[in-house]
């Protein structure tokens, strides 16, 4: 009888160790779910705010955490629904944007798949804005503030003008790609950066610079036939956006791949805003530099 009671004491201890390890695991998964993520900066595109090695903390919170059905059955490159949560506000400029990169394909088609690669970039015009780069040098209409790295953007200035750029690799055209548009690195735009509920005209250029994300939205081809612009096998005079879109660029202005070269980033695809790094290995020594943890970015 004795062994009997220790056996059903050791059982039932057994069991609440299990519960309470259940409990915590939802809890963190619930936490990691909705609150924080983190994720490894793999490249130098973001230098000098955030360095290869370091593992930045991806602030949930404050635009809301996305609910995203994975466990369907969704084949590759397959759309996927995406929502969330509330937040406290949304992106707005000089926020780090950790994202999934939007061109799981060619570049001519935006996609939101799980399967792509995130992105880190600096966000340095939110939906409303209309943004220029003039002379390598970020801005904003109506809007005063320093935008992205001012020093990295003066440097480029400087290897173009004394004819250096082209020896360093550096590419100079971007979005749309378009010869008779004229943009490049140097000089872009204006571009509006549609907000949801926005309705624009759709004419030839409307159609160039908006096309990928008019496409994405409706799930349909659009295509222009002279200066008549067909969704599907229907004309459509204008056009009326369903998401927030963004344009963001990394502090590397030399070495990074963004929307100066594939344009528009819809609200969806962002994962959240990276605020501070987690802890930081330097790549060739593989030691921690203790300084960089827990910085604020």
């Amino acid at each position: 009888m004795e062994v009997k009671k220790i056996l059903l004491k050791v059982f039932d201890w057994i069991q609440n160790i299990i519960i309470a390890v259940f409990v915590v695991m939802v809890i963190w998964l619930l936490f990691r779910f909705t609150t924080y993520a983190s994720f490894r900066i793999p490249s130098d595109s973001m230098e000098p705010s955030v360095l290869v090695g370091d593992k930045v903390i991806v602030n949930k919170w404050i635009i809301g955490g996305r609910v995203v059905n994975i466990w369907d059955d969704i084949p590759e490159y397959e759309e996927l629904t995406v929502k969330r949560l509330p937040g406290i506000r949304k992106a707005r400029r000089n926020d780090l944007l950790v994202f999934n990169f939007p061109y799981p394909g060619p570049w001519d088609s935006l996609g939101f798949s799980m399967k792509t690669s995130y992105y880190i970039k600096r966000c340095v015009a939110q939906p409303g804005d209309t943004f220029e780069i003039r002379n390598a040098r970020y801005m904003v209409q109506g809007c005063d503030d320093y935008l992205g790295n001012v020093e990295s953007q003066e440097m480029l200035a400087g290897l173009v003008s004394s004819g250096r750029a082209y020896d360093m690799g550096i590419v100079m055209t971007g979005y749309p790609y378009m010869v008779d548009v004229g943009w490049n690195i140097m000089n872009f735009g204006p571009l509006y950066i549609p907000k949801a509920g926005d309705t624009i005209k759709l004419d030839r250029m409307a159609y160039v610079l908006y096309r990928q994300v008019i496409e994405w939205e409706q799930k349909q081809k659009l295509r222009i036939e002279g200066d008549e612009v067909y969704l599907g096998d229907n004309r459509i005079s204008d056009y009326t956006f369903k998401t927030d879109c963004y344009f963001v660029t990394g502090d590397n202005v030399l070495n990074s791949q963004d929307s100066r070269y594939w344009g528009l980033l819809p609200e969806p695809f962002i994962l959240g805003v990276a605020t501070r790094i987690g802890k930081s290995v330097n790549p060739v020594t593989e030691k921690m530099r203790w300084d960089r943890v827990l910085r604020k970015i």
